[in-house]
């Protein structure tokens, strides 16, 4: 069941790996100004306690968002499709963590052929004071993995995620 899981968090990941190569592919008119998106907290009231983040989708309809890991920040790109939080060793490391060779057990297959992911558990992840402890992740290869994913092992855990008027709302 977990390979089933990782495998479905890489496959999501390629798909949105994918589509990010076709919109660079993609011919902008000389005039495009790049839309940055940010993250921002969402100012409508919620039930006390809770707390709650609206993140704008980008010019390519991605969410993107960054994350706070042992007090280093990392970009995300926010994947309902990933089963679990996956991070390239680029970014692990950044934020201290350096699986050896061994630690690379997990088989995922992706549209370019099976590679090997290290399982771990993140002691804390703060998404815009959406904070979450003891979270399952994988790490990747950097050339497996272009852009760190938010998935469902960060997602499933909050009170409830949804879109809503082009905002991806994330409520804890």
């Amino acid at each position: 069941m977990r390979n089933l899981m990782v495998f479905a968090a890489v496959i999501g990941g390629l798909g949105i790996f994918m589509a990010d190569i076709a919109a660079k592919m993609t011919p902008q008119p000389a005039s495009a100004t790049p839309v940055v998106s940010k993250a921002v907290a969402v100012e409508a009231p919620v039930p006390a306690g809770s707390r709650s983040l609206a993140i704008a989708r980008d010019s390519r309809g991605h969410f993107l968002t960054g994350a706070r890991i042992n007090g280093q920040r990392i970009d995300f790109m926010v994947d309902t499709g990933a089963s679990v939080v996956a991070v390239n060793e680029s970014s692990a490391a950044r934020f201290g963590l350096h699986p050896s060779r061994n630690d690379y057990t997990a088989n995922v297959t992706t549209a370019n052929g099976t590679i090997k992911g290290a399982r771990t558990r993140l002691p804390m992840i703060d998404v815009g004071g959406l904070v979450l402890r003891d979270v399952d992740a994988l790490v990747l290869p950097d050339e497996a993995l272009s852009e760190n994913l938010l998935g469902l092992s960060f997602l499933s855990r909050l009170k409830r995620f949804e879109y809503s008027d082009g905002q991806l709302v994330l409520q804890q």
